[in-house]
């Protein structure tokens, strides 16, 4: 059984990339959290990209643990806001990780904003990083509109406001398989799939 670390502690990205790769079929991996291996320090996310930040993650992990590991950084970029939050959408309001004071924030800033022109994508660069081998590095896009009511309670971060192309319902009340197939995290995950399938020999 090979492990590999996912570089993060949030126990519903280790849950999606587990139920991803049970879909798959892959197995001969045993996939860790940051939780499940000694402590080392983490360089802060100063990259002005997401694939950066996520190399960066990968990098710092593969090197302190000696295990294959995966980082990734994930965000939204409203078109209306050129773009932002952008890599700083965890810390949009000042505070890191206060999702609700992040979102007050964006529906303030798009308060002037036509319907028609709410529209967002959420984006996610996953990397993997073998000791002493390859580096990948790919990405996932998920587009649609933001609405200015929270709905559901089955996502975290933006997930409320967001409703994906095609959908009438938020990211935030989709149920988490029929999210994996079409997030941004999925699309990125799966774009890893053929390098964590090698590994899985």
């Amino acid at each position: 059984m090979t492990r590999v670390l996912l570089a993060s502690r949030n126990a519903k990205k280790l849950g999606e990339l587990r139920r991803i790769l049970a879909a798959e079929g892959i197995e001969g991996l045993e996939i860790v959290g940051l939780a499940d291996v000694e402590e080392f320090p983490e360089a802060p996310e100063t990259a002005p990209d997401f694939e950066g930040n996520a190399l960066a993650k990968a990098r710092d992990a593969a090197a302190a643990t000696g295990l294959p590991s995966i980082g990734d950084d994930s965000g939204i970029a409203v078109d209306a806001l050129n773009g932002m939050p952008g890599v700083l959408s965890a810390r949009w309001s000042g505070r890191h990780g206060d999702d609700d004071a992040n979102l007050d924030l964006v529906l303030a800033q798009l308060s002037d904003t036509p319907d028609e022109r709410m529209g967002a994508g959420f984006v996610c660069s996953a990397a993997l990083v073998v000791p002493g081998g390859e580096e990948t590095v790919v990405r996932g896009e998920w587009r649609g509109t933001l609405v200015r009511e929270r709905r559901g309670t089955n996502g975290f971060g933006y997930d409320p406001i967001f409703v994906p192309e095609g959908e009438t319902r938020s990211s935030a009340e989709l149920e988490p398989a029929e999210k994996d197939a079409v997030s941004h995290r999925g699309r990125a995950l799966q774009a890893l799939l053929p390098h964590l399938r090698k590994l899985a020999g």
